[in-house]
């Protein structure tokens, strides 16, 4: 049975694969698995992502989508002042964030659910690299829900390859988020940062 790394139970055979990464000076391990999304490497498009945050963070964080962690633990690894909370759809990438936030030291609260569903929180910062295979509803449903769970000063990053459709969603951004700015290209990768306005936001 040919699992989605956006199926909820994933049928496909374990396969761990290890997976190292440096960030700003910290060094992090990962357990990874297949039926999860980028088994055994750290995807360009999240490493992009990361290294187009802020220099200093603190506050809440929501990683959406978080698969085995990479964006959420990294956060949480480099930040420790971040209160750090990821979620999937995957329950195979959840059991896989948690252990992975444990194992590097990363006190991160995982849920699974679909999207944004069942947080009613409120964050300084919401990350993700969307799941683009699940299709512009899903993806654009996350980006409308994260506007709703987002402080007055907090910021939505996101990265998407412009061949997937990152045009098209900088237009659907702007009808949502008074700022919409493309801070970072690379490799054909887009990171997008969307607030509600233009003050002093992060």
């Amino acid at each position: 049975m040919h699992d989605h790394y956006f199926s909820a139970v994933p049928q496909s055979d374990h396969r761990y694969a290890e997976c190292a990464y440096a960030y700003r000076g910290v060094s992090l391990r990962f357990q990874t698995d297949a039926g999860v999304f980028s088994r055994g490497e750290m995807d360009f498009g999240t490493d992009v992502l990361l290294r187009s945050l802020p220099e200093e963070m603190s506050g809440d964080v929501l990683d959406v989508g978080c698969g085995w962690g990479a964006i959420g633990v990294t956060v949480g690894k480099r930040y420790p002042a971040c209160r750090v909370t990821m979620t999937d759809v995957n329950e195979r990438a959840a059991g896989l964030a948690r252990e992975n936030a444990k194992s590097n030291g990363v006190a991160a609260n995982v849920r699974v659910g679909d999207g944004l569903t069942g947080i009613g929180e409120q964050f300084d910062y919401i990350l993700t690299n969307p799941p683009i295979r699940a299709g512009k509803q899903v993806i654009y449903g996350i980006f409308a829900a994260a506007r709703e769970r987002l402080r007055p000063e907090g910021a939505l990053y996101l990265v998407i390859r412009r061949q997937q459709g990152a045009d098209s969603a900088v237009k659907y951004l702007k009808t949502l988020y008074g700022s919409v700015e493309t801070i970072e290209r690379s490799g054909g990768f887009h990171v997008i940062r969307c607030r509600e306005g233009n003050g002093n936001a992060v």
